[in-house]
């Protein structure tokens, strides 16, 4: 393939990138207009947000090894039909079940498009600078996409309805199977095992209980369910690992965590992006439900982090040419760590300063450093193995999107709960939009000292939530600085 060719199959590829990870944060802008009109539960919420990413995260290696076999630009097409299918069932969802099935349709069709994306630019751009650099726009696209999400959902906001936040994912999946087959070559394992659909099921089995076990107690506190659910997780996914070892044509190769870049970038991807996503899925409420501001006037405040996170990703390949690539992602991490402690400093009157300096820090540091771990996945990984071995990073992204939003999230609502007084109204302790709505119904003395109550004990679960984000963004930059090392022997035992 020409040069040419290859920059308008990547700004193909990217298309998808961007409209998924919009996917994760756009609904951010969207939950104060959907706790007004479904009326979801606190739970509900939570579910509504994350459980696209959860579909993500759980059926992403499947789809990788699917790529594998039937084809990586078949496959893309496949999830791009599906994933405009369901953006317009969830636009005009009626109930709150309705929008979380809409959304779990998502992200089954977004677990179709992701990992052919990386996977078909290991097989179009087989020189290491130009694949580095590819997958630098990829990354941009991703982390641009994250934080484009609110600026885009909060313009749509202030024109249209909240449905309007999935329709424009249609005419760009329209765009995607019209220029695919024309410019994205087809790429597939020549020698391609039998597909495994009991491994698949193990796989889904495995997580979705998990993940399930950590919000329960993450929201009431530890229960016989929970543990149970997690329990239950775990031991599918020991025999998930038991089958994988056995069989002679795996359909994850756990050989390709021996290698240290590869595991130790996909840890980074995770936990990076569990930070980010966390405390994005309450910032939008910060600005609109705390600050006041309108859903496009809030977005706007968002938009340095969104340029940030572009440049981060762009700079990274450059950069990597003069600097050792370990101290750029332990660098990228930490500056991130300083962009979550400024965070800390958002107030219920004032923080506008902080939230920009803090979020230009957190998007482009993560950004970069993410930049260079999925170099270092694909560069790890052989070439037929590229689609199961993009869809295991992607898996670290998409579980730590949907973990973040779980976990943070639900300690967040916690504090909340905990920092209003007894005798709140049950819809105000749900969420601070819930608050907002209740106090519109009430006198406007006792509505004001309602809200000024709940915008407190949101801010307080907010600097929680910083700090937490802080602390682990330092850890990890440290963990990546020290067991990236080229010096240290690349193969680890597990």
């Amino acid at each position: 393939m020409t040069g040419r060719r290859q920059w308008w199959a990547l700004a193909v590829l990217v298309l998808p990138v961007l409209l998924i990870s919009v996917d994760m944060t756009v609904l951010g802008f969207a939950l104060p207009y959907l706790s007004e009109d479904l009326a979801p539960t606190g739970a509900e919420q939570l579910w509504i947000v994350d459980i696209y990413s959860f579909m993500l995260a759980g059926l992403l290696v499947v789809m990788g090894t699917l790529g594998d076999r039937i084809g990586r630009r078949k496959l893309l097409l496949a999830g791009a039909a599906a994933f405009g299918a369901a953006s317009v069932l969830a636009a005009f969802a009626t109930t709150p079940l309705m929008l979380i099935a809409a959304r779990a349709l998502l992200g089954v069709g977004g677990a179709t498009l992701m990992p052919s994306t990386l996977s078909l630019i290991r097989s179009i751009f087989t020189d290491g600078n130009r694949r580095r650099i590819a997958i630098a726009v990829w990354s941009a696209g991703f982390s641009g996409g994250m934080a484009l999400g609110p600026v885009i959902g909060g313009w749509l906001l202030e024109h249209f309805w909240w449905g309007s936040v999935f329709l424009i994912n249609v005419p760009v999946m329209v765009l995607l199977l019209v220029a695919g087959p024309i410019l994205l070559p087809e790429a597939r394992d020549p020698r391609p095992g039998r597909f495994d659909l009991f491994s698949a099921v193990l796989s889904l089995a495995a997580m979705l209980p998990v993940v399930y076990g950590i919000k329960l107690t993450a929201e009431h506190g530890l229960s016989l369910t929970a543990v149970v659910s997690v329990l239950a997780g775990l031991a599918v996914g020991v025999l998930f690992v038991r089958r994988q070892r056995a069989l002679p044509e795996p359909m994850l190769d756990l050989d390709l965590f021996r290698n240290r870049a590869f595991s130790v970038s996909v840890a980074t991807n995770l936990l990076g992006v569990f930070a980010m996503v966390g405390l994005l899925f309450l910032v939008p409420q910060y600005l609109q439900l705390v600050l006041g501001l309108r859903p496009l006037t809030a977005a706007l405040w968002m938009l340095p982090a969104t340029v940030a996170g572009v440049a981060g990703a762009l700079l990274a390949a450059q950069l990597a040419k003069r600097y050792s690539t370990t101290a750029l992602i332990g660098g990228g991490l930490l500056a991130g760590a300083v962009g979550f402690a400024l965070l800390t400093q958002l107030g219920v009157h004032t923080g506008l300063a902080w939230l920009v300096a803090g979020f230009v820090l957190v998007g482009g540091g993560i950004a970069l450093s993410e930049t260079l771990t999925n170099d270092l996945v694909v560069s790890a990984a052989p070439a037929e193995r590229a689609g199961a071995a993009s869809a295991i990073s992607e898996t670290g992204y998409e579980l730590g999107g949907a973990l973040g939003t779980a976990i943070l999230g639900s300690v967040a609502t916690a504090v909340y709960r905990a920092g209003l007084p007894a005798g709140t109204p049950e819809t105000a302790r749900e969420t601070l939009g819930g608050a907002a709505a209740t106090a519109g119904q009430l006198p406007a003395d006792q509505g004001g000292a309602l809200l000024d109550v709940a915008r407190e004990a949101f801010v307080q679960g907010l600097h929680v939530t910083a700090y937490a984000g802080t602390a682990l963004l330092i850890y990890t930059g440290v963990q990546a600085m020290l067991l990236l090392n080229r010096k240290k022997n690349s193969v680890v035992r597990i």
